[in-house]
């Protein structure tokens, strides 16, 4: 079945803003891998009296969510402070596009994620904050899923309660994550393998990740999640 795109997302598919890079840059971050079919790179110019981004530019390998969510992440970006481009949500950029299939909202995800990534390390080469110590943890795994999407509904992982359970073995790096799948999500299940792997190998000291699909045969709402922070 074809994939329903809003005006706006074809419109900044066939004619992205902003394509291309900044030579001199204050800022450059690159997210996502062709691997895995999509990838963004972000260049920066930003006033470090001011904060402002006064010239952004990008580069994109994907689909045309991809360039169509970067593209408009640049004009949204442009003339925003850092900390109000810190603030941003991916449903604000989704909203911004008229909306993006369920199966398409991981791009958003990227395009948000590559910018404050980009933002993040102007930040910490000017002295406006420093590298967080990341340790391999339940909590890390548990902010990593907050960004992996269910294809079907466009809602994290986290947002609809499918994650089980998390196992952690600190020493041998191996990361063990049970996660509920329903029926209807079955189709889906390769793609969100592939994206939990992706954002957990991201973790430092996360060397082997195992997944782990739990059968359930409701709308895949669990309880509480408490236990697992």
């Amino acid at each position: 079945m074809a994939i329903k795109y809003s005006e706006k997302v074809i419109e900044h598919f066939i004619k992205p803003q902003n394509v291309g890079e900044i030579p001199d840059a204050d800022a450059i971050a690159t997210e996502g891998s062709p691997a895995c079919g999509d990838m963004i790179t972000y260049t920066l110019k930003i006033d470090p009296d001011t904060r402002v981004v006064e010239d952004i530019k990008f580069r994109s390998f994907g689909c045309a969510s991809n360039i169509a969510t970067a593209s408009m992440a640049t004009l949204i970006a442009k003339g925003k402070t850092t900390d109000e481009i810190k603030a941003m949500k991916h449903r604000d950029l989704t909203k911004s596009l008229d909306g993006l299939p369920a199966v398409k909202m991981h791009c958003s995800v990227l395009a948000i994620e590559a910018l404050k990534s980009a933002i993040h390390k102007w930040e910490v080469d000017h002295g406006y904050a420093v590298d967080e110590i990341i340790k391999l943890d339940k909590k890390e795994v548990w902010k990593a899923l907050a960004d992996v999407l269910n294809p079907r509904t466009g809602l994290s992982l986290i947002e609809a309660k499918l994650v089980n359970k998390i196992e952690i073995e600190q020493d041998e790096g191996r990361v063990f994550v049970e996660l509920l799948l329903c029926d209807m999500d079955e189709l889906y299940a390769e793609a969100i393998e592939e994206e939990m792997q992706e954002h957990i190998h991201a973790i430092p000291g996360a060397r082997k990740v195992l997944v782990q699909f739990k059968r359930c045969h409701h709308s895949g709402m669990h309880g509480p999640e408490e236990h697992l922070v």
